[in-house]
């Protein structure tokens, strides 16, 4: 696997003051590269969707709710502040790919609907992205993938438990 640069000349210098553990901080990096590669593939496999994933997101949530959804409801279910749900959905709107709605039951309410354009544009990206995620853990065995996730879990709750 290929380490990023930065992550390679710091190995080197932990490896020149001796520092304990650098398998453990390899490992680190290689972690912090594979994630940033799989965000690179996938920015890339939206982009032509004209999506991000913020807004692969929304669609998601979107696609999901035939009634559509207020934005603070998205703005929860995605993670994010209502202002960066506002930004996205100017830019789905820009696109063509939602439309605001009044609420039926509060005028002063607004629901997200997603278009005739955004539910192809969703369907052909969920599709897509689905099958490229699912293809990433394809060459490991049942039994890897449990390990994998394992080992994933064991490691997060180290984390948790030094955060600071």
């Amino acid at each position: 696997m290929k380490i990023e640069q930065k992550y390679l000349a710091l190995i080197q210098e932990a490896q020149r003051r001796k520092m304990p553990d650098v398998d453990g901080i390899w490992l680190c990096f290689q972690t912090l590269s594979l994630a940033a590669g799989i965000d690179r593939d996938c920015a890339a496999l939206l982009a032509p969707h004209g999506l991000s994933e913020g807004r692969f997101v929304l669609l998601f949530l979107l696609d999901a709710a035939q009634d559509g959804l207020a934005p603070n409801t998205l703005a929860e279910q995605a993670g994010v502040t209502r202002a960066t749900v506002t930004g996205l959905l100017d830019g789905l709107e820009r696109e063509g790919l939602i439309e605001r709605h009044a609420d039926a039951n509060d005028r002063r309410a607004l629901c997200i609907r997603l278009t005739r354009k955004g539910k192809r544009v969703a369907k052909t990206a969920f599709e897509q992205h689905g099958h490229w995620i699912a293809s990433l853990y394809g060459n490991l065995s049942a039994t890897e993938r449990m390990q994998l996730a394992n080992l994933l879990e064991k490691v997060a709750v180290k984390l948790r438990g030094t955060a600071p």
